[in-house]
């Protein structure tokens, strides 16, 4: 079984109108790269479908499955942990609903593999705002957020909680994933203060983000508050040296 050296991790949660076209196109990257699928129990299906484009790329598409919706960052974390036991090099986040357009892989890829980055971070507010098919309020809630986030924990970024990044496993080995404790989309803000702490690199590429055409978003209340007091807690064990 011939393996690459980029391994793509995509949590899913009933994302049956979009995981084979999702597969497909990550399948058929110029750049061939592997791909982990971490599906949350889904009741529509989602797995089911992999299971059945597992036997099409035997050898580059993986799958676990857990028994119910346990959230982002166990998810990622997972993903991680199966990256770094299968010797890949290269571990790239991305959302399963095509708000990150796969083409753009390569390129977050490129930027780690030269060593400009050890983190590179697809964003979305690198140049303004790139994002299409927002509403307003939300616009609002995430760049205000994403300004919040900054400013408690001092991060040189202005996509702190962006979900579409390509890491070098160097920096996964060299913070303590048994440490990360955020579950929603506080998770990003955790691992990218946690890899700056550490001395990484984190470098911005800017992309388009698109709105979701199929299924349902999966923010919500809890998640958004779940940000607002992560960020004091990073920064105070950031302070005392218990981070």
């Amino acid at each position: 079984m011939e393996q690459y050296s980029t391994l793509v991790i995509v949590p899913t949660f009933n994302e049956a109108h979009n995981i084979t076209k999702l597969v497909e196109n990550v399948m058929n990257l110029k750049e061939p790269m592997d791909l982990l699928i971490i599906d949350d129990g889904s009741p529509d299906g989602t797995a089911k479908l992999v299971e059945g484009l597992q036997k099409k790329y035997s050898d580059r598409l993986f799958l676990i499955t857990r028994s119910g919706k346990l959230g982002l960052g166990t998810a990622y974390v997972e993903g991680f942990r199966f990256a770094l036991k299968n010797d890949y090099t290269y571990i790239c986040e991305m959302d399963a609903d095509f708000s990150h357009n796969p083409k753009d892989l390569p390129r977050l890829v490129k930027k780690v593999k030269e060593g400009e980055a050890d983190v590179a971070i697809g964003s979305r507010y690198k140049r303004g705002i790139s994002i299409v098919n927002w509403p307003l309020t939300r616009l609002i809630l995430s760049y205000g957020a994403n300004m919040y986030a900054r400013f408690v924990t001092g991060l040189q970024i202005f996509d702190t909680t962006a979900g579409f990044k390509c890491i070098h496993r160097k920096v996964l080995e060299g913070i303590s994933l048994d440490r990360i404790s955020s579950n929603g989309y506080a998770f990003q803000i955790e691992l990218h203060f946690r890899a700056w702490k550490a001395g990484f690199r984190i470098k911005e590429v800017s992309i388009i983000f698109r709105e979701r055409e199929e299924g349902v978003s999966k923010m919500s209340k809890k998640i958004v508050w779940e940000a607002i007091w992560r960020v004091w807690s990073l920064k105070f064990k950031s302070l005392v040296g218990r981070l």
